[in-house]
């Protein structure tokens, strides 16, 4: 059960209602495997973190443009209301991502955009995310921009932490991108969910609401705006911690939520993912990104810049032998690059519904 520390904050600009929450009475203490714990405290950050020119500010989601926060010891939590499960296609699955999704998303409605790597032994990733607004063109669709790190198969014991941005309608019942953190121990069947829709993911940051809507965002052939996210393991408590912009800890996945990922993941994936449902009977007008291809470049196509890993012993890494996925490119597409002021990076997303996606 869950008490309200204070009164919420009321209505933020995008319609949604933040309580403030006792951190120990957070929903993550309702686990089972979680029962009577305490957040921890801040865990080592991984040797070689620089915050990649991130921009000053932190206040990167609208609750709190007005310069509220929850008081220290509480942490902000959306509330899920009425109309959110009213949305939902199924109450019984609401806030987790349809089954079956696979890196080789053929055939089952989802499409991806990304770049990734494996073969070797990961313990984190950090990337920074240009923010659109894309077009989802269907309520029960779609589209996300976010980083995966990934132990087991892809058959029923796939772990997975994936953080990022997504608009979705269904889930928020707007068209705002929002930052969001997923986790599943059983490919996407039984376990896991969207936020702090279900027990597991522990926060720790009075100042980050999970879900919220996030501001500013990039226009084509304008102002770009990106946020900064890392997800690595705490060498000491084996903990999978959680940044977002630059330098704010949100929280952790308890290392015991997980099989594989308990050790290591096996592989780190960036990029987009959309739904295709096909409810008109065609390709799906939902864009990824910008909505425009990776060959547009800066200011019209959507990057991840300052792609890194974390080894063994604590230290961020450039990637090695890496890996592009576009399994519709065209509707989708990506384009991977290097430079100085970069590091390795890439544009991808597109349009979806077009002469050469029917």
């Amino acid at each position: 059960m869950i008490r309200c520390f204070s009164q919420p904050f009321g209505r933020s600009p995008d319609g949604d209602l933040i309580d403030c929450i006792i951190s120990h009475q957070q929903p993550a203490f309702d686990h089972p495997l979680l029962k009577g714990q305490k957040p921890l405290d801040p865990p080592e950050r991984p040797k070689g973190y620089n915050k990649n020119g991130e921009n000053a500010t932190n206040n990167f989601q609208l609750w709190i443009d007005s310069g509220e926060e929850c008081p220290k010891g509480t942490v902000p939590i959306r509330r899920t209301t009425e109309q959110d499960f009213l949305r939902a296609s199924s109450i019984r699955r609401f806030g987790r991502k349809p089954r079956g999704v696979r890196r080789d998303s053929t055939g089952n409605g989802h499409e991806h955009a990304v770049v990734f790597v494996n073969g070797e032994q990961y313990y984190g990733a950090k990337a920074s995310i240009n923010v659109w607004t894309p077009r989802v063109t269907d309520q029960y669709e779609f589209s996300l921009s976010q980083i995966w790190v990934i132990a087991g198969s892809f058959g029923n014991d796939l772990n997975t932490l994936e953080a990022g941005w997504q608009v979705s309608p269904e889930l928020y019942g707007d068209n705002y991108p929002r930052f969001f953190t997923y986790w599943t121990t059983d490919a996407y069947q039984a376990t896991g969910c969207y936020n702090l829709l279900c027990s597991g993911f522990i926060q720790t940051n009075n100042r980050i609401a999970i879900g919220a809507a996030i501001s500013p965002r990039s226009f084509y052939s304008g102002r770009q705006f990106d946020i900064g996210l890392m997800i690595w393991k705490d060498p000491k408590h084996g903990h999978w911690w959680l940044e977002f912009g630059s330098g704010l800890l949100v929280g952790y996945w308890p290392a015991n939520l997980f099989s594989h990922l308990r050790s290591h993941a096996s592989m780190v994936q960036f990029g987009g993912e959309i739904v295709n449902s096909r409810s008109r009977g065609y390709h799906t007008g939902t864009q990824m990104g910008s909505g425009h291809f990776s060959g547009e470049g800066f200011r019209k196509a959507a990057y991840f810049r300052n792609l890194q890993v974390v080894d063994w012993d604590n230290n961020l890494l450039p990637l090695s032998n890496i890996h592009q996925l576009a399994d519709h490119s065209n509707c989708y597409d990506v384009k991977e690059g290097r430079n100085n002021v970069w590091g390795t990076y890439f544009y991808y997303g597109g349009p979806g519904r077009n002469v050469r996606c029917p």
